[in-house]
């Protein structure tokens, strides 16, 4: 956003070498902590994994597998589980970049729209990488083209607009939850700062993991339709 205030994690970054002309904007900061946040999380999962005596941390990890998995196996069918690992990244990195502005002198990554249509453009480039990748070329392009030959110069155009929206769809749905969240949260926290702002906490966790959950299976939904068999 232009002329936003610099929060103190973007001014420690900005420190560092870099373009004194294009310095780091706060979503920027902030999407590459949670990036850093998920890195590290694996890592002392990895370093912790037990069968015999899992912590809380492993079991709370093994919960949104076992969901994921869940998910994939519904929406996508036979052979889900391949999606399952992009799918879970998705459903966590959006969580984490929801709750983060919950953390007095955060920001929320996802106030931004420049990062939500960053994960839209992700998952638009995967689910058709692997539309390709199961049908081949033609045999894509002919999915794209629909089940008749006789409507196929009608239904091809229709079909690239509607992928295309969905991308639009995808993050300009996220943004606009987390950026009207995140005004309405500041303003009443302002206007009345006594039990408001649990009220608007509680309802920031609840729309953070409704969005994040949304993220996770509009994809799955898209990977789906991309895999389909023509029948």
């Amino acid at each position: 956003m232009p002329n936003e205030q610099e929060l103190w994690l973007t001014a420690l970054m900005n420190k560092f070498p870099a373009d004194p002309a294009h310095p780091i904007p706060n979503y920027m900061a902030y999407e590459l902590l949670v990036f850093l946040i998920i890195v590290v999380g694996a890592l002392i999962l990895r370093s912790r994994l037990s069968v015999e005596n899992p912590g809380v941390f492993q079991q709370a990890m093994e919960s949104v597998l076992e969901f994921t998995q869940g998910m994939a196996d519904e929406m996508i069918g036979h052979d889900g589980r391949r999606y399952v690992s992009m799918i879970g990244t998705f459903g966590l990195f959006v969580a984490l970049s929801n709750l983060l502005g919950l953390i007095p002198t955060f920001a929320t990554p996802t106030a931004a729209i420049q990062v939500t249509l960053g994960c839209a453009m992700v998952a638009f480039v995967y689910y058709n990488y692997h539309g390709l990748r199961h049908h081949g070329m033609v045999g894509y392009l002919k999915h794209l083209c629909g089940p008749m030959l006789a409507i196929a110069v009608l239904m091809f155009p229709i079909e690239v607009f509607s992928n295309l929206f969905r991308m639009l769809s995808l993050s300009v749905r996220l943004w606009a939850n987390m950026l009207v969240g995140d005004i309405l949260e500041g303003i009443f926290t302002g206007l009345i700062p006594i039990f408001v702002p649990a009220l608007f906490m509680a309802l920031h966790i609840f729309v953070s993991v409704l969005q994040a959950y949304v993220f996770m299976i509009l994809p799955a939904v898209y990977i789906s339709m991309a895999v389909a068999e023509e029948h």
